[in-house]
Order: structure tokens, then sequence, then C-alpha cells
């Protein structure tokens, strides 16, 4: 959606008022080296149909459980950027990136786009200063789900991790220091030193007072009511997600890796297009704009 987004905005005027109005910075890919690691399931999609019944593209969920890979705490990007202008030990891309950043600052809007394994549906996770804010925002989001016939992922974490329930399908983004207090309680100290500022929070120690989103985008849909009635009734968040790897884990294992990576999806899961993805990406980062230029007209009158 990014690498879409920036090749965008270099073909429209320069009197656009996307271009006039805002100064964009964006980084379309903070970790090339993952994506290497995840090609297998990547770079081979299969046929599907869009939410308007155009052909399209998504992914298969057991080459995705197959061969997915995940950085661990230390190592992962988003909860990676440097503790301040000396932490050497930061990632090289983190440093990179917020070097980058430390110059368009103080920001308005920052977002952070992201996809997800499995889950009902998008989630949307904003900065907890603007829920007041962001009212209007959550309802047109909220429409725009609908119309293409889709849930939202409701989850209320109770302020674990960061995460507290704003209203449906919207949450608090995450924080480190959350997480880091997180492990603690669970008795890891070792792990809570893993955790070094998430991109939200190292936007919002350049001043200011920005908007922070993060989307969350399912690559596999899981029904709530499949019309299959042997599927599994799938259990929300961490517990739902062991489920399902368990699942095609054992599909895979029955089936043979061959057969397995034939483009069919197990009872009750459901891979979402990727120009759907896509589509409510730029309609999350559509409203967030509106927002903040409605916030900022309303600061300079």
């Amino acid at each position: 959606m990014l690498l879409h987004l920036v090749g965008f905005l270099s073909q429209i005027s320069a009197d656009d008022p996307l271009i006039g109005q805002a100064r964009w910075l964006v980084v379309p890919h903070v970790n090339p080296d993952g994506a290497i690691r995840n090609s297998k399931w990547i770079d081979h999609p299969v046929e599907t149909y869009d939410s308007c019944g155009k052909s399209d593209f998504a992914y298969n969920p057991l080459t995705y459980v197959e061969s997915v890979a995940r950085e661990l705490p230390g190592d992962d990007i988003e909860f990676g950027f440097p503790r301040d202008k000396n932490d050497q030990k930061a990632r090289p891309e983190n440093r990179a990136v917020a070097n980058f950043l430390s110059g368009g600052a103080p920001y308005d809007l920052h977002a952070s786009f992201h996809g997800m394994g499995f889950a009902p549906g998008p989630w949307f996770l904003l900065e907890p200063s603007w829920i007041d804010r962001t009212v209007k925002m959550r309802e047109n989001l909220r429409a725009r789900v609908q119309r293409m016939r889709l849930p939202l992922f409701d989850i209320d974490r109770k302020g674990d991790k960061g995460f507290s329930r704003i209203d449906e399908g919207f949450s608090t983004r995450p924080d480190s220091r959350a997480m880091a207090r997180h492990f603690i309680e669970r008795g890891d100290p070792k792990m809570a030193e893993e955790f070094r500022p998430s991109s939200m929070e190292f936007i919002c120690s350049l001043g200011g007072d920005p908007l922070t989103l993060v989307s969350e985008m399912p690559l596999f849909l899981l029904e709530s009511s499949p019309s299959d009635p042997a599927a599994p009734k799938f259990r929300p968040g961490t517990e739902g997600k062991n489920q399902v790897h368990s699942l095609i884990q054992a599909q895979i294992a029955s089936q043979g890796p061959e057969e397995a990576r034939r483009p069919a999806s197990p009872p009750g899961i459901r891979a979402m297009p990727i120009r759907d993805q896509m589509r409510l990406q730029l309609a999350f980062l559509n409203e967030a704009l509106d927002v903040v230029s409605q916030e900022r007209s309303g600061r300079h009158q």
C-alpha cells in the first residue's frame, strides 16, 4: 500500500492540495530483510475475488503458517526505536528511520501500517489523547468496513500491553512501557528489557500533539459463524491464533507439504483479498488526514 501511495504522490500535480497542504515523509519498507525471509508465502499469492467481485489475489494460509518468520522482541522493528541519541544498540534500520523522521518534526500525523495473521476483521489503534477528537473518524471507518461486508475485530484487552478498548473495532495503540510491564508481571524481566520505544512513541518524543495510529489488517479472516457446521469456533486473541496455527499444521502434516500448498483454506478461514486490505489501509489514512486537517485549521483560527 505504501509503495503504491508513494507512486501516486510522485505523479500528481505540484499544486495538488495533497502536496501543497501537507509534507509527506514516507518509509515504504522498514524491514526488507524480513520480507526476504517471508518470501515463500509473500511471493506466491493465490487468485481470489475482492469485495467488489473483481479478480484479485490473496495469500495461502497453509503456506503462510508453514513458512512465516516473526522477529522476537529485541529484533522487532516496531518496538526497536532508539531510547536516545546515544543508543547504538538499536537496529540500524531503526536508527536510520529515526534520523530520517527527526528532520520533519514536529508531526501532525504518524501512521504505522501493519498486517496481522488471523482475525475476524480489521482492528484500528489510536493515540489515547485523540480519543475524543476521532469520534466521526471511527464512525466513518466502521461504516466503510460494513459496506465491504466485513466484521471488525473487537476485543477488550483491558490495558494489557497498552491496548484499551475505545469502541467497536478500535483500541488505544500499544506502548513499550506497558509491554515491558506485562513481562515483568509474568516474571520475565529479561524479555521486558528488550522493548525499546515504538515508532509512535518516538514521534511523540519529537514534540507537538501528533495523532498516531496503527492499523492491524488481517491476512486471513476468521469467520465467527462459518457456513460449514463442522468448522471450529475460534477463540479471540492469542488463543485463537494458536488454535489456527495448530489446525493448519495438522492439515499440513496430514496432507503433506506439497498438497497443503494448494490454494485451499480450512473451514472457517478466508483469505482477505489484498486489494481490500489496501482499501481499508488507505481509508484509515484518509480519515486521519481529515481529522488532523480540521484540528490544524481550528488551531489557526
